[in-house]
């Protein structure tokens, strides 16, 4: 069961992590997406399990491609660094797959 389309009230603008290049970072062209924000500030886990705060937190399908290290532009136009992306997928429960997406 996917995230209801109803819960998807905002709109952010992701430009998808690709990697290091020889002249700096490359990122993939950007990409508007539908979600929920929640602005709120909390502690999470990075992915070299260091504990950092985020300010806001998306909630995507969760065939949004938006790895760590992504740059986001939220609906309020401040532009933000993906800390985590987390697939959250119930498997045969009836819950909302979808992907977290934690930002700085």
């Amino acid at each position: 069961m996917l995230i209801p389309g109803w819960l998807l009230q905002h709109t952010i603008t992701v430009e998808a992590w690709l990697g290091e290049g020889p002249t700096g970072p490359r990122f993939a062209a950007p990409a508007e997406v539908r979600c929920f924000v929640d602005e709120q500030t909390r502690l999470v886990r990075s992915p070299n399990d260091d504990e950092v705060t985020s300010s806001s937190t998306a909630y995507c399908r969760p065939d949004t491609e938006c790895p760590a290290k992504s740059r986001v532009r939220l609906p309020t136009g401040r532009t933000t660094t993906v800390i985590a992306a987390l697939r959250r997928d119930g498997g045969r429960l009836p819950t909302p797959d979808h992907l977290e997406v934690q930002m700085r």
